[in-house]
Formats: C-alpha cells, sequence, structure tokens
C-alpha cells in the first residue's frame, strides 16, 4: 500500500478530487480534518487540554467543542495556532497511523490522506507519507470556489501555506476530470517506482 497525501489550501479541491479517485477499487480516502476533530470527543484528554487552553466558551451547548469557535479564538495569533496544532496534532498522528494499518489489512492498494495543513504543521508526521501532492490553484479561483460553496471565511486561514518540502505540485485550477486525471497518473508513478518490500 502508498499513502498519498493530498496539500493545498481552501477551495484548492482536494476533497472533490479525493472522492472521485477514490471510487476505484483499491484506493481509499481519509479526511484528514474529520479525524483530528475525533480527537477531541468529549471525554478525551485533547479535549480537556483544548478547553484550559482556549477557555470554555469553545464549548457547545451539546458539551461538545465548537469547532468555529475553537478557530476563532486559535486563528487569532501565531501562538494560538501553535498551541492547537501541539495539543491536536500528536493525537491526530496516533489516530492517523491506526487508520493506515487498519486499511492496511483491509488490502488497500492506495490510501489518500487529504488536508489542508497536511505537511504545512511541524506536529504532523511526514514519515507516515510515502508522497505527498500539492494542489496549486491561484487566490482569485480559490476564493471563487469558496464563495460558490459559502465558505468565503476559510480563504484567509490557508493563504500563508507553503509547499512542503519534496511534494509534488499538481496544477489544480483546471476542471476537475483534469485534475483527476493528473493525481490518477502522479498515483500511477507512485505505485511504479516504490520499492517492493
Amino acid at each position: 500500500m502508498i499513502v498519498v497525501g493530498l496539500a493545498g489550501p481552501a477551495g484548492s479541491g482536494k476533497s472533490a478530487v479525493a472522492r472521485q479517485v477514490a471510487r476505484r477499487a483499491g484506493v481509499e480516502w481519509i479526511d484528514l480534518d474529520r479525524l483530528a476533530w475525533s480527537t477531541y470527543e468529549p471525554g478525551t484528554s485533547v479535549f480537556s487540554d483544548l478547553v484550559a487552553r482556549f477557555g470554555a466558551e469553545i464549548v457547545d451547548a451539546n458539551g461538545r467543542i465548537d469547532r468555529a469557535a475553537l478557530a476563532e479564538r486559535s486563528f487569532a495569533d501565531p501562538a494560538g495556532r501553535r498551541d492547537l496544532e501541539r495539543l491536536v496534532h500528536p493525537a491526530l498522528n496516533d489516530a492517523l497511523r491506526r487508520r493506515i494499518e487498519e486499511e492496511r489489512c483491509a488490502g488497500c492498494r492506495i490510501l489518500l490522506v487529504e488536508g489542508a495543513l497536511l505537511g504545512s504543521s511541524p506536529e504532523v508526521d511526514g514519515s507516515l507519507f510515502d508522497a505527498i501532492l500539492w494542489f496549486d490553484v491561484p487566490p482569485a479561483v480559490r476564493e471563487e470556489r469558496l464563495r460558490a460553496e459559502g465558505r468565503g471565511h476559510h480563504a484567509v486561514r490557508t493563504d500563508a501555506l507553503a509547499m512542503p518540502e519534496g511534494a509534488e505540485r499538481i496544477a489544480a485550477d483546471a476542471p476537475l476530470a483534469d485534475v483527476v486525471k493528473r493525481v490518477r497518473r502522479a498515483l500511477a508513478a507512485f505505485a511504479r517506482t516504490r520499492p517492493r518490500p
């Protein structure tokens, strides 16, 4: 099995491409954001740590972390963002390792792991990936896509992301079908060149 990260800022098309590529047999897809959210369910140590750091105001009426409130507080300054990553990402690495092993045991050939901050946070374990594809899209195109989805406020959160060292750039401002083809070609190349165990 090869594990390939799909990285890039919000609006670069990672999720749409992952959904299409994962329709083929032997290919599975993990949404890294959703996996991260699972690490701070009520009752977890990460939940307690986040409340201690960012305040009880990040807990909603149902006793769960309000992700919008957490984002507002954690992205307000660089220290908050670093603390968020420091608290969540080690648990995320553990959860991702478990999922990778589960998919390997289930016979998955290609595992896609999609996330905006993938490879950009020093807390994410890059050794878990055989390759990372960086979705490159001009800011104006990303903003237009995000506005169309009602997520215009997400554009500024990931504007400063840089392509991780060693990642392969994918021009993702083309129609979805074209970007899917580019990603499939890259995956086929990774599969051919990866040393066999």
